[in-house]
């Protein structure tokens, strides 16, 4: 199916990502102005808090808290008071290195990636935080890790290699530990870059394309499902939402845009929408 994404919301994010519905409303970052934010579709608001560094995710833990993926490591972060705490170091021998993307299991286990800030170095890490530990998933190390997307019924973890324009599949156990992965899929020149992914109720994989102008959904087999055409270049992340778990929105990037392509794009940073079949999976928090 395809589909166009409409515009939902001006931001001008210069690295917009992360996005997740969380009582109903849309929580996302912009990892390089190091701002949370918070958008509520039914009224219109929009709120933010600023991040101490970079700011790869935000994930929901009991009610009204969080757990935010700044570039040192997991900190938890109450938006009532706009503090971070720090959960666990990660990488503290690369400083070069940042967190950049995550998702939850069932389990209410962290997965989360690090990558080089600079996009070159192969530094890369998988991790899961399980509680206050972290530990490396033994997964390959890339320059740029992506997703993890996690399967509904957390079997099936999906590693995104975006400069390597690649994803594996790998098989997730019940108490945590990572199989060895396999090829899922593949990503030519023209296709853009494979951004971050997520899974939705019947483990279909959305991800968005980063110099791609497309958002994709795959099935679990591989066979591509819906294609999203954009009016900007750069889709970072997709999340799925509203009353019926079947509104999707995206963020997306002005990072790596010059002027003549950002005067092409004036929309470029800022969060779009559009309506799927297939809704969100159950919401889950971290533990």
């Amino acid at each position: 199916m395809n589909i166009k994404a409409e515009h939902a919301l001006t931001v001008g994010a210069t690295l917009g990502e992360g996005p997740i519905w969380v009582d109903e409303a849309l929580w996302f970052v912009d990892i390089k102005q190091q701002r949370i934010y918070r958008h509520d579709p039914a009224t219109g608001a929009l709120d933010h808090w600023p991040a101490p560094e970079m700011v790869g995710w935000v994930l929901p833990a009991e009610p009204g808290k969080f757990v935010a993926g700044l570039r040192s490591g997991p900190h938890r972060f109450d938006p009532a008071t706009g503090t971070f705490v720090p959960i666990a170091g990660v990488d503290t021998d690369l400083p070069a290195n940042r967190l950049n993307d995550a998702a939850l299991d069932p389990a209410g286990r962290i997965w989360f990636g690090t990558m080089d800030n600079d996009e070159a170095a192969l530094s890369g890490r998988l991790y899961r935080l399980d509680g206050t530990t972290v530990t490396d998933s033994g997964a390959d190390p890339v320059a740029i890790t992506n997703g993890p997307a996690i399967s509904p019924a957390g079997d099936r973890l999906y590693h995104v290699d975006t400069i390597g324009k690649r994803i594996t599949v790998h098989p997730l156990s019940p108490d945590g530990t990572l199989g060895a992965g396999e090829t899922f899929l593949t990503f030519h020149m023209d296709d853009g870059y494979p951004d971050g992914a997520i899974c939705d109720a019947e483990g279909g994989v959305w991800l968005g394309l980063y110099s791609g102008w497309e958002a994709r959904r795959y099935a679990p087999d591989g066979t591509l499902t819906d294609v999203v055409e954009f009016p900007v270049a750069n889709i970072t992340k997709i999340a799925l939402g509203g009353p019926d778990g079947r509104t999707a929105y995206a963020t997306t990037a002005r990072q790596g845009l010059d002027d003549t392509a950002l005067a092409a794009q004036p929309l470029a940073g800022d969060i779009f929408t559009f309506r799927v079949d297939i809704p969100a999976k159950p919401p889950l928090r971290a533990a």
